[in-house]
């Protein structure tokens, strides 16, 4: 019965950086860094696409940090049913925003390949795209554990 009770609430203090998916938010942090930086340093003629997947970088690393600032000072107070209910919206939200900007951001360096297909900036375009996918995979692992921990609280 603990074991089920464990998986039911949020975690608090270091026991975030122990707990599955929780402990995710480390790589997710990582990879949307990555995405981050190598969106910044790349050129892609599209201004918009390049801020919508700025935005989504910018925002989920945010998101991310704020979150797991909050579970390692146990501001949650023991992972009441809306903490839970926020962790499946945040994690949702950053899952269905990597994922179109992935997609974009994919397409847009397609493009680019037939114009610079050696240079520096499309290598760091195709960076960025990998570091993306794997962002969204994260996201999305993270959400549907946060889901199986919804439904169970």
């Amino acid at each position: 019965m603990s074991s089920s009770t464990s998986t039911s609430t949020l975690p608090s203090g270091l026991a975030v950086l122990t707990t599955f998916p929780d402990v995710l938010f480390i790589p997710e942090i990582i990879f949307g860094g990555l995405v981050w930086i190598l969106v910044a340093s790349s050129k892609v003629p599209d201004p918009m696409l390049q801020g919508w997947v700025m935005f989504v970088s910018v925002f989920c690393f945010v998101m991310s940090i704020s979150l797991l600032c909050l579970y390692l000072c146990g501001a949650h107070g023991g992972g009441g049913s809306c903490w839970v209910t926020l962790d499946v919206i945040c994690h949702g939200t950053a899952a269905l925003f990597y994922l179109s900007a992935a997609v974009l951001e994919a397409y847009m360096t397609y493009s680019l390949s037939f114009f610079l297909p050696l240079a520096q900036k499309y290598r760091e375009n195709i960076a960025a795209v990998v570091f993306a996918f794997v962002a969204t995979l994260l996201y999305v692992i993270h959400k549907v554990f946060s889901l199986l921990r919804w439904k169970s609280s």
